[in-house]
């Protein structure tokens, strides 16, 4: 009679509280990460909104075109200033046209546009008050009649970036919090099945330090293996974003995208190695009865 063979539901290198512990981890890291970049990303995305606010020049038809580029390239020279184009008349109507359908020269008899200046603020200058104070300095200018801007925009723009920087830092603090106690009940979950283990090792003469050692490596394992995955899934995340709206590579920089890696790692193994510290003294300290009824 042939020996019957034992069957075996799973590998024995295979450790499947290893495999779930990391996945759930993942999960959360991968949300706070969302998060962490959305925060970093929040901050470009706020000064290249402001970088496209400029404001026009008109210029009177009396000055001449070399005196017009002269005063563009005095104006480059501000600190407030980012870019400046020169529009002149000719390219003034042309864009008329374009835009509306319609030449005013025909029933004008002349061309009624005027050259222009346009300039673009660098972000720390695109507030109200900055604003205000560079409309009245170039106002001055000889030949200048007006300063157009869009304030009500420039209102709206900083108002909204402020809402939504307060919404996102306090998504990111209540985020934190979170992702700290799911990862602390896996963990906690994870040892408390070896709770008599442990107890069983203290019995025999183990210290502390000896008993903790190996959750806390198997934890920051699990951190360091979830964190790299959920980096690498961001990347991922961030160059779809990227193919999807070419423009984004202005904002969605590699100095961002390695902060949020870097935070990420951080975070994930930080964490796991705190909660599986914690975990295990919470354990180590109980008396052998109470094992039975927690």
């Amino acid at each position: 009679m042939k020996p019957r063979k034992e069957a075996h539901t799973a590998a024995p290198w295979i450790d499947i509280q290893f495999i779930t512990s990391s996945i759930s981890t993942t999960l959360v890291l991968l949300l706070l990460g969302m998060v962490v970049f959305f925060v970093l990303t929040a901050r470009g995305l706020s000064r290249h909104v402001k970088e496209n606010i400029h404001l026009s020049l008109v210029i009177g038809d009396e000055m001449k075109e070399a005196d017009i580029l002269t005063l563009q390239q005095q104006i480059d020279r501000k600190p407030y200033a980012r870019q400046t184009t020169y529009i002149s008349k000719k390219q003034a109507l042309e864009e008329q046209i374009e835009a509306m359908g319609t030449d005013p020269q025909e029933f004008l008899g002349y061309n009624p546009l005027r050259a222009s200046i346009e300039l673009t603020l660098r972000s720390e200058y695109a507030n109200t008050d900055s604003i205000a104070a560079i409309e009245q300095q170039l106002g001055q200018i000889k030949h200048v009649q007006e300063v157009r801007y869009q304030a009500d925009l420039i209102d709206m723009v900083n108002d909204n970036i402020r809402s939504i920087s307060l919404i996102l830092l306090g998504l990111a603090v209540l985020l934190t919090l979170i992702s700290f106690a799911l990862i602390n009940n896996t963990i906690r979950l994870t040892i408390y099945s070896k709770r008599f283990l442990i107890h069983t090792m203290k019995l025999v003469g183990a210290g502390w330090g000896f008993i903790r050692k190996p959750f806390i490596w198997r934890n920051l394992r699990i951190g360091l293996l979830s964190a790299a995955i959920a980096d690498t899934l961001l990347w991922i995340g961030a160059y779809g974003l990227m193919n999807y709206e070419p423009d984004l590579v202005a904002i969605i920089t590699p100095p961002v995208m390695l902060w949020v890696s870097a935070l990420v790692l951080l975070f994930g193994v930080c964490i796991t190695g705190l909660c599986a510290y914690l975990s295990i003294n919470k354990f180590l300290r109980m008396k052998a009865g109470t094992l039975y009824y927690i």
